[in-house]
């Protein structure tokens, strides 16, 4: 049988992670010398709180490849194969852990995929490749249908600021928008595993508003059909809005919602609004 092990970013609902009996691997968030697991010892509103009142940005860290491996051990003592899908190799260390636990067990059937993405757009990466597994997939199949979605899907988000990708050195080519007028809030875009420039606009409801126009734009006739989830940091209600208006526009199910955890908000802070989606 095949196993799925996972990192903290993809924010699994709780109900998904027991039901097909993920492992998740936590990173870490560390505010001065104090370290936390990401989802076990620190929950999204104490990160939020202690985040607001921080005089230093916190930092964070990937697992290390022994959490890996002891977690590989177990499946595979178990007698299954397991895929491993990991945050951007680009914005963390996590899936180089995850392959040296992998160079550690060489007699064990692992795939180590790195997603170039993280949050729902990891989230729905899994969710089909549970499915697959599900209708008899095998472990090269598996990969395959994840290389596929990862050449299809598209990570559009508005942060309220940038200081938070700027002071954790995820920023990437949106530096280019630093220094530009306060009331411009950037879309950006986490292409092909990192964080690029995509437009600015002069607020916040417009830059959401023409999110949904590139959302539209990337689908085109295949929308009714497409995949699509929505991730926020502390503004459920702007995203339950959003939710709502991308399913009247593109005429598909309402898209599935998820909360940012610590790590990822970290660096995006509180108030990002994004969107996952391919056809």
């Amino acid at each position: 049988m095949i196993k799925f092990v996972t990192d903290s970013t993809a924010y699994l609902p709780e109900e998904t992670v027991h039901k097909h009996d993920i492992r998740v691997v936590p990173l870490y968030v560390h505010f001065g010398e104090t370290a936390f697991r990401e989802g076990v010892d620190l929950s999204n509103g104490e990160f939020f709180d202690r985040l607001k009142a921080a005089p230093v940005l916190p930092t964070t860290s990937q697992p290390s490849a022994g959490e890996f491996r002891e977690v590989f051990q177990e499946l595979a003592g178990q007698g299954h194969e397991i895929v491993t899908l990991t945050i951007s190799s680009k914005l963390s260390g996590t899936w180089n852990s995850a392959m040296a636990a992998k160079e550690m067990l060489p007699n064990v059937g692992i795939s180590v995929v790195d997603s170039l993405s993280t949050s729902v757009g990891l989230q729905l990466m899994l969710e089909d490749a549970l499915s697959a597994a599900a209708q008899g997939a095998t472990r090269p199949e598996i990969e395959d249908l994840i290389e596929q979605i990862k050449s299809k899907i598209k990570v559009l988000f508005v942060v309220d600021t940038l200081e938070y990708l700027a002071k954790g050195g995820r920023i990437g080519n949106a530096k280019a928008f630093l220094g530009t007028l306060l009331k411009v809030k950037p879309i950006l875009v986490l292409q092909e595993g990192v964080i690029e420039p995509c437009e600015q606009v002069r607020s916040k409801r417009k830059a959401l508003l023409r999110m949904l126009d590139l959302v539209e734009e990337h689908l085109g006739n295949q929308a009714p059909q497409a995949r699509v989830a929505i991730t926020n940091a502390l503004v459920s209600e702007e995203a339950q809005s959003l939710a709502q208006e991308l399913a009247e526009r593109l005429s598909c199910s309402e898209p599935l919602i998820a909360d940012i955890g610590p790590v990822i908000g970290t660096h995006t802070g509180p108030g990002v609004i994004g969107v996952a989606s391919y056809a």
